[in-house]
């Protein structure tokens, strides 16, 4: 609340009002589906509805909480919880246009200020709780790929094994997928985010598996590719470069570098191996409440990466119709260097 609070001063208004949930849980710790956050210099108010009363009194922290039924923005007018606030700054890139043309319509003397990502650079610089609920969210993740490892074979199919993934996860306590599993078998590997399909692995597939879990809020995020049977010569050199790409920008990721440099380390490994075409994705993101956060790190993100953020590292190529390779660890950025809080293998398995 006090980093948030900030922003007042910044931009020389009197209140802000937080509608994104997960930016919501940051500031204040409610991890429910319905809220409003209102943020004022010296005050600050949360707002749900009855399926929340008993959850919002033992998670909420520094803020009043009102039950305001669903209106949520109708209450807050009802009970002029924004009186005296005359610039207010909203978050214009989680508020829905009707959303907002009935929020200005309550508060007409309002001069409403929208700001897109207005507290990412905050939420990246994670606390070393944060990381820690990271680093056993990715922890719960590897005990699934473990698992998976043992019991993928040719004739299982992609849909099957996408299925296994979502049940391990929930069975060892995930709270739910951060996204739906990319399971590629074969040609289909060449996608980037492919869907599962009915297609059956196959002896010398490529099988490439990303996908992760929420425990406690907090995403993992992990990719490896795999082989059945004894690889080509192709897939080995392939494999062989994706895996210094992301080994050179393992080693020159540290906070306080630009985004854009952080990517060049992998991208131009990728690039002077001939496959700099087939590296057709950002280098990594940001991850924390949200699967995908700020940072970006692609060839375009010309800003400086922050101490303590959590970010994926992952190169890939991909061969259309022939097979695909990415690998995925994520990283917190330090001053001197970076700590990886993946542990999985990234030797190539041959199964």
């Amino acid at each position: 609340m006090r980093r948030a609070r900030r922003h007042l001063e910044s931009r020389k208004a009197d209140a802000i009002l937080l509608t994104s949930m997960s930016d919501i849980r940051w500031a204040c710790g409610f991890s429910g589906s319905n809220g409003l956050l209102i943020i004022l210099a010296d005050d600050a108010i949360f707002l749900t509805d009855g399926r929340y009363e008993t959850q919002s009194e033992m998670e909420v922290r520094g803020a009043r909480i009102a039950m305001a039924g669903y209106d949520l923005f109708g209450y807050a007018a009802a009970h002029d919880l924004l009186a005296g606030c005359r610039r207010i700054v909203y978050q214009s890139d989680e508020l829905t246009v009707a959303s907002f043309q009935s929020l200005s319509g309550l508060f007409a003397d309002v001069e409403w200020i929208g700001v897109k990502e207005v507290l990412v650079r905050d939420i990246a610089q994670k606390s070393d709780v944060e990381v820690e609920r990271i680093r056993e969210a990715q922890r719960l993740t590897e005990a699934v790929f473990d698992a998976v490892l043992d019991w993928v074979r040719p004739g299982i199919s992609e849909k099957e094994i996408s299925a296994e993934i979502i049940y391990r996860h929930l069975q060892l306590g995930a709270q739910r997928m951060s996204f739906e599993p990319v399971v590629a078998s074969g040609p289909n590997s060449a996608l980037p985010h492919a869907q599962p399909t009915d297609r059956k692995l196959r002896e010398d597939d490529v099988l490439l598996l990303d996908f992760g879990c929420f425990l406690d809020g907090y995403a993992s995020d992990m990719t490896r590719t795999i082989a059945l049977g004894q690889p080509s010569s192709d897939v080995r050199e392939v494999y062989e470069v994706v895996l210094d790409a992301q080994n050179r920008a393992l080693a020159a990721a540290r906070s306080g570098m630009l985004a854009v440099d952080l990517d060049n380390a992998a991208r131009t490994v990728i690039e002077e191996a001939g496959y700099g075409k087939q590296f057709s994705h950002s280098l990594g993101h940001g991850v924390g409440l949200r699967i995908h956060e700020w940072p970006r790190i692609s060839h375009t993100a010309e800003y400086v990466l922050p101490e303590r953020c959590v970010v994926t590292i992952e190169p890939g190529v991909y061969l259309p119709e022939r097979f695909g390779i990415r690998i995925e660890d994520m990283i917190r950025l330090q001053p001197m260097g970076s700590e990886n809080l993946t542990r999985a293998p990234k030797e190539l398995i041959v199964i």
